[in-house]
């Protein structure tokens, strides 16, 4: 595997619908819920330093889609489509994402709703950054 193998714009387009999803399943779908299960405030979210936070976010969600990336292509398939690309980020999340989530939170007495609405969040966005790079490789 060479890093010349790896298509960079759909790392960058696969990190940006990560982030889409995010902004959906955080504001929209689970975001009182999330915010609930920390015992977070409107107020205390809005002390935040979000360039920080999404910055910081959106430069972690590059770095897995780059992982997702190199986990395909050193499977050496000369042809992936979306459903390998599907697999391989649902394999990664679930072996290595939502089970570290998991551990995180057992030490730290979250409940079980919380790891379902994070680890939902992450298992969805590493399978479609899979589809994205089968697709687009």
């Amino acid at each position: 595997m060479h890093l010349t193998d790896i298509n960079y714009l759909a790392v960058l387009v696969a990190a940006v619908a990560a982030f889409l999803i995010g902004f959906i399943w955080y504001s929209f779908l689970f975001g009182k819920a999330w915010q609930k299960e920390l015992g977070f405030t409107d107020e205390y979210i809005q002390q935040g330093n979000m360039p920080l936070i999404f910055g910081t976010s959106f430069v972690m969600m590059i770095i897995m889609s780059f992982g997702i990336a190199i986990l395909l292509n050193i499977q050496h398939l000369e042809s992936p489509d979306w459903a390998i690309g599907f697999h391989t980020g649902v394999m990664a999340g679930f072996f290595f994402g939502i089970t570290s989530i998991a551990i995180n939170y057992l030490y730290q007495r979250h409940s079980i709703k919380l790891w379902l609405i994070d680890a939902g969040y992450l298992l969805i966005f590493l399978a479609l950054m899979g589809v994205i790079h089968g697709l687009w490789r």
